[in-house]
């Protein structure tokens, strides 16, 4: 594995780990091959456009040319000129030495106000030293305290959030808490969850959980999920509602233990994959696996017993079965849900066909979901197999693709078909679903469309698509059901 994981602060796993550095967050906040994700490079919040001339404090009379106070506190910003405090910050060799003014701090944290003028204060002359805040995190806050102003990115984003919840800046960790929202996907959703535990942002920590469970394939298989540490790892592999495969959870598992052996500077061999996994791997519901899965994975990793893995045999293929430390009921995960946009269905001789041709339809929803797949009618005259390509774009950008088959019955009814993995969609955005069959052409189609359909906590807006040659609009035609997660 490679070593560009094993950048934690503590090595023990059962500590409380410190944030992650920019190097491990780097990779998880970068926008996917496929743009999954689209990720906000860098951030800025500031009450009114300001200029980026900074006074030269060097010139006789600087303050002339400031016409703010706001712009002559900026002017101190990291500068010499009356600083009367100084910080070692970070650890070498990366250390910094930064000026501050006290007054400035001591009106923005209460924390700073206690260590320079209340009880804790001194009156030493050394600088204080901050080994446990990046130089740029400590930057970022001193810049919000002087001007007002935010700017996050992804790479600092979690280190900042650390250093304003340590001198306790609200407003500051707010929105640093909204930025990691808003960056939130499959690809960093484990890392998240593990620093929001850490930083006990409870908001941040259900969007992480609602992320995990509706594409939980794709979070166990990121590269930030052997980074969490091992309460987070407990939590994932006791939760009932993931959306993924057994041995998906397994093959995370693994690989989580052979990083933390890296971490821990023991060998990487299956006593000490054992011994790390501790506890946990008996939340993983090996029993409730595909026989074939077991056998050539589990049953050939060498971290369990032999004993364990004769019983687990036993399991799926003897009439009486052994008691196992591991749990037989399979996870229950979400429950997706259909929203129904058409009122009625019908069909009419030579009235819709398939040929090829594409059936479209725009939506956007009021609050953050993930679009399983789609529910579509097919044939209208007796059981017919179709061949479909199944396209969820945003902007013209392809967000995910399937090509598979399904099979109608002949009925009235909706089939399900579903993407390799939801996919997340953002609110108050459109996005635009396509389907492209091919099969029995004459088929059913919907009829007295909506254009807004209330399901459950999610309200959709649904508008004609360009995209769509094959006669599907909002108030009548193909994809009559979006299946989705919330």
């Amino acid at each position: 594995m490679a070593s560009k994981h094993t950048k934690f602060c503590n090595t023990d796993s059962n500590q409380t780990r410190k944030p992650f550095t920019a190097d491990q967050l780097d990779n998880s906040f970068n926008s996917d091959e496929e743009g999954n994700q689209e990720v906000i490079n860098t951030t800025t919040y500031s009450p009114q456009k300001r200029s980026n001339q900074r006074p030269n404090t060097n010139e006789h009379n600087w303050q002339a040319s400031t016409c703010t106070v706001r712009d002559r506190n900026a002017s101190m910003l990291n500068n010499e000129l009356m600083a009367d405090i100084h910080f070692l910050v970070g650890q070498p060799p990366d250390c910094r030495r930064i000026p501050a003014h006290k007054y400035v701090l001591a009106t923005a944290s209460s924390v700073f106000y206690a260590m320079l003028y209340g009880d804790l204060s001194s009156n030493t002359t050394s600088a204080i030293s901050i080994p446990d805040v990046e130089p740029t995190a400590f930057l970022n806050l001193l810049r919000y305290m002087y001007t007002d102003e935010i700017e996050l990115e992804p790479d600092t984003v979690l280190t900042t959030l650390y250093a304003a919840k340590k001198y306790i800046v609200p407003h500051m960790a707010q929105a640093c808490v909204k930025y990691l929202e808003t960056s939130l996907s499959a690809k960093n959703a484990c890392v998240l969850l593990s620093q929001s535990c850490l930083f006990e942002e409870n908001e941040l920590m259900l969007r992480c959980w609602e992320v995990i469970d509706a594409q939980a394939e794709e979070a166990l298989g990121s590269d930030g999920f052997v980074d969490i540490d091992y309460k987070t790892l407990e939590t994932v592999l006791a939760r009932e509602t993931l959306n993924a495969k057994e041995i998906s959870l397994f093959n995370a598992a693994y690989r989580w233990s052979e990083v933390e052996c890296l971490r821990r500077g023991i060998e990487t061999n299956p006593t000490n994959l054992r011994k790390v996994l501790g506890r946990s791997l008996y939340l993983i519901r090996l029993p409730t696996m595909e026989l074939e899965e077991f056998a050539n994975g589990p049953a050939q990793s060498d971290i369990l017993t032999l004993q364990e893995t004769n019983e687990i045999f036993l399991h799926f293929t003897a009439s009486v079965k052994p008691a196992l430390p591991f749990p037989v009921k399979q996870r229950g995960g979400l429950p997706p849900q259909r929203t129904h946009r058409f009122q009625s269905s019908a069909y009419r001789s030579n009235q819709w066909r398939y040929r090829g041709r594409c059936d479209s339809i725009q939506f956007l929803v009021d609050k953050r979901i993930f679009v399983a797949g789609y529910g579509l009618y097919g044939s209208s005259n007796g059981a017919a197999e179709y061949s479909v390509k199944l396209e969820l774009k945003r902007n013209g950008h392809i967000l995910g693709s399937r090509n598979t088959k399904f099979f109608s019955d002949g009925s009235s009814n909706t089939f399900k078909v579903l993407f390799d993995n939801p996919i997340q969609i953002e609110p108050d955005v459109f996005y635009t679903a396509s389907a492209i069959l091919d099969g029995a052409e004459l088929s059913y189609f919907g009829q007295e469309g909506m254009a807004e359909v209330t399901c459950g906590k999610v309200t959709f807006q649904f508008q004609c698509s360009s995209d769509s040659t094959n006669g599907t609009g909002v108030q009548g035609g193909q994809i009559p059901e979006l299946i989705f997660y919330c």
